[in-house]
């Protein structure tokens, strides 16, 4: 067992000597000088969380954007309504897209590798999925998605650009500056159906 320390008592006389002693220099102390800085002239120190609230309250003064609510994006759930027996409609398809800033064959890649099935946009922009499948499966696999293709790994922004760079994927955030490659689509397993061709 390691033995505890003995804390020294504080010296409540010394304290009180140095609250006299700024009070001192407070009323000693002579105008501000040419810089026009509010510590010209003052040979006092500070205290850490005197110091900490004067440089967050110069960023805020400066950068209104950097003042710290982070604005969040929500996705709506999707809507999915079945088409017969063997089909799935993806009603808001487009308008998840244009939340997360992607392009529709992508997220429709992603969704066809992920349920391994195929599909394909209607007249009204909705998506058909051959298949029965649960909102919940949709909401699933768009928030795998979400977190592999939209959001930036240093600072948790949704507000980033996805762009090909010969034959990368990379995700650039708007916020922060960062980059970072992102593997390409894999398709997922695919029974054949059908008699198999000889090679």
């Amino acid at each position: 067992l390691k033995k505890k320390k003995k804390k020294k008592p504080l010296d409540l006389d010394g304290l009180e000597d140095l609250e006299q002693d700024d009070v001192d220099e407070k009323e000693n102390a002579p105008s501000k000088s040419d810089s026009g800085l509010p510590w010209d002239g003052s040979t006092r120190d500070y205290h850490y969380d005197e110091l900490l609230g004067r440089v967050f309250g110069i960023l805020r003064a400066n950068n209104p954007e950097l003042a710290g609510e982070k604005q969040k994006t929500i996705l709506k759930p999707p809507q999915v309504l079945r088409e017969g027996t063997k089909k799935t409609v993806f009603v808001n398809f487009m308008e998840l897209c244009k939340t997360m800033h992607r392009q529709p064959d992508h997220v429709m890649g992603y969704l066809h590798a992920e349920l391994g099935t195929s599909g394909s946009l209607d007249g009204q922009q909705r998506l058909i999925m051959k298949g029965r499948f649960t909102p919940k499966v949709f909401e699933g696999i768009l928030r795998r998605y979400v977190n592999e293709y939209v959001i930036c790994n240093m600072c948790k922004s949704t507000d980033t650009l996805l762009g090909r760079e010969q034959r990368l994927f990379i995700l650039r955030c708007q916020p922060c500056g960062a980059s970072r490659s992102v593997g390409a689509i894999k398709a997922g397993f695919v029974a054949q159906i059908g008699r198999r061709k000889r090679a």
